[in-house]
């Protein structure tokens, strides 16, 4: 099948699905100067090596990372290797961040999944063109009717996958390695297996109500009768089976193939409506990114109907208003505390509102203005504090991952990919994988039938006065608009090191317990949350390093001598590794 090899162009793109993988399937063209990309096999992990590999994929503080060439971080140690190995062997920064995505969805089945989403934000340090590439989830073509809660934990639940065609979008656009080479890795630790650490089996013992309803699910994580203890391998040879499958066929087994019959026919029985039509018209999106500055300096972020990205960039236009650097910050300040976390929870529930500006028209440009920034800002002022009366209800608290890379010629990938709910939650498994129940983001804000849901999908690309990627990041988990903004103002006002800045005491999003409060994490002095709490700002105080406030997948390039940084955050299993 012929492919078009030339780049699109303009504000919006969307690529068929088959001609997708045909693209992938065969050698790109962008490897990185100097380097020659490697056909064949990829060298496997050995024991030793997965061995102390998993012993690092804890919770808890982390070791830093530096260097002036290759800079990988996600959350699971696995991965972060996997993509160090693609750059390594020639790679992108493109090829090594899809590598670390495919690679967790088998080493983090309860955070993602190839019937989830996959987005990427992607800078081309050679051209300066910065892309989006949209691989979120659709609503089926048929209508939900009476679409509730309830019907997350059935046929109903999921939406209609993107991951594989974000995958696939990402790599004819921006990749330079075959497909096998860059799933190679997926495939051995799904066929040979890999010990399972700690935080994953805390996920199956929660969820093995569900694992268990079917033999399916229990065929391949109670082989045995049971889950496997921490520290047993976990084998998932029906996963590698169909991994083998789309490294040799790609989108045409997924989205016009048996791939869609199968995941089609098990949520049908379940009582849901996806087709295989639904499969066949689904299409990744290419689209402009969300522009912005701060301070100064322009920032990029994953756009509408992903709109973490425009949202953290509301976020950060309306802090511009504050005197952040006299006031501290807010694990420091009651005053910034107070001012962000309230920003936080205003763009935050008025972004839920917003649907997929395809059928919804979104008017963008005003939302991300400096002026309308200023006017939220000084009307925020007016209230003492803005908890709602009736609070809304929390978000799901999603299973995510998020994947940063940096490669040696500047080249920046960032991706956010998802099972976009609890993880297992309607016990169905279809080709030896779990079927997503992507649909919990409709509860939210349902998407018109065939159209995309809406997520708080946050990728984002600071650059530097000369153009050049400065802060790269993302994060998972329902606080991870708070994570980012943090962070990002943590480095950029203050100028502390990122391996400080993610251990650092942070307040999340609304809490998950404690209707119209904010979460916030133990070790912020006493005294801050009290002065707060004075001014009638709701605050549920939880533990330090709270796994709900998400994992700062972030990258800093020193904008004087080019050196990258790099820390895995406390909250969850992160790692950071230099090529």
């Amino acid at each position: 099948m012929h492919m078009d090899q030339k780049r699109p162009t303009g504000r919006r793109q969307f690529i068929r699905s088959a001609t997708l993988g045909a693209a992938a399937a065969g050698l790109g063209s962008r490897g990185l100067a100097g380097h020659t990309p490697i056909e064949g096999p990829r060298i496997p992990t050995n024991d030793d090596e997965r061995r102390a590999l998993i012993a690092e994929a804890h919770f808890g503080p982390k070791s830093p990372a530096t260097s002036r060439t290759g800079m990988a971080i996600c959350s699971h140690p696995l991965a972060t290797r996997e993509a160090v190995k693609i750059l390594r062997e020639g790679g992108n920064a493109c090829d090594a961040a899809l590598a670390a995505s495919v690679t967790q969805t088998v080493v983090e089945p309860h955070m993602t999944g190839i019937t989830g989403v996959l987005s990427m934000l992607h800078h081309d340090a050679a051209t300066g063109e910065t892309t989006y590439v949209n691989g979120g989830a659709n609503a089926p073509l048929a209508p939900l009717t009476g679409f509730s809660a309830a019907d997350i934990a059935t046929g109903r639940g999921p939406g209609v996958p993107g991951f594989w065609a974000g995958f696939e979008a990402a790599l004819a656009r921006h990749g330079s390695l075959p497909r096998r080479q860059i799933i190679k890795g997926a495939i051995t630790f799904a066929r040979d297996g890999f010990e399972t650490h700690p935080f994953l089996w805390g996920e199956l013992f929660i969820m093995c109500h569900k694992i268990g309803m079917t033999e399916a699910g229990r065929r391949i994580f109670m082989p045995d009768g049971y889950i496997p203890r921490p520290g047993e391998l976990l084998v998932q040879s029906e996963a590698a089976d169909t991994l083998e499958r789309l490294a040799e066929e790609g989108n045409e087994y997924y989205y016009h193939g048996g791939f869609a019959e199968e995941y089609s026919d098990v949520v049908q029985k379940a009582g849901g409506v996806i087709t295989p039509e639904d499969f066949a018209h689904y299409e990744a999106r290419w689209q402009e990114p969300a522009w912005s500055t701060y301070r100064g300096y322009r920032i990029a972020g994953s756009p509408p109907p992903d709109h973490g990205g425009s949202l953290v960039i509301e976020m950060l236009n309306m802090i511009e208003f504050m005197d952040l650097q006299a006031q501290g910050p807010p694990n420091e300040s009651a005053e910034s505390l107070y001012q962000m976390s309230r920003i936080h929870n205003l763009v935050f529930e008025e972004g839920g509102k917003q649907n997929d500006p395809d059928s919804h028209p979104l008017p963008l440009d005003v939302i991300l203005s400096k002026d309308y920034a200023e006017m939220r800002f000084k009307l925020l002022q007016m209230g003492r504090a803005n908890s709602p009366a009736q609070p809304p209800p929390p978000p799901p608290p999603a299973g995510s991952n998020h994947v940063t890379v940096v490669d040696g010629a500047g080249n920046t990938a960032t991706i956010l990919h998802s099972c976009m709910s609890l993880p297992w939650s309607n016990g169905l498994f279809a080709a030896g994988v779990t079927v997503c129940a992507s649909g919990a983001h409709f509860l939210r804000v349902m998407p018109r039938p065939g159209q995309r849901a809406t997520a708080y999908v946050a990728p984002n690309i600071v650059f530097n006065r000369q153009g050049a990627p400065m802060l790269a990041s993302g994060s998972p988990s329902v606080g991870l608009l708070a994570n980012i903004v943090q962070n990002t103002t943590n480095i950029i006002d203050f100028g502390i090191p990122i391996a400080e800045s993610v251990l650092r005491p942070r307040f999340g999003g609304r809490s998950l317990e404690v209707p119209g409060s904010t979460m916030v994490e133990a070790d912020v002095d006493e005294d801050v949350i009290a002065t707060v709490r004075d001014r009638g700002h709701a605050i549920d105080v939880v533990n330090p390093w709270n796994w709900h406030h998400g994992a700062f997948e972030g990258i800093h390039i020193d904008p004087d001598t080019g050196v990258r940084s790099a820390c895995g955050d406390p909250r969850r299993c992160s790692k950071a590794e230099a090529e």
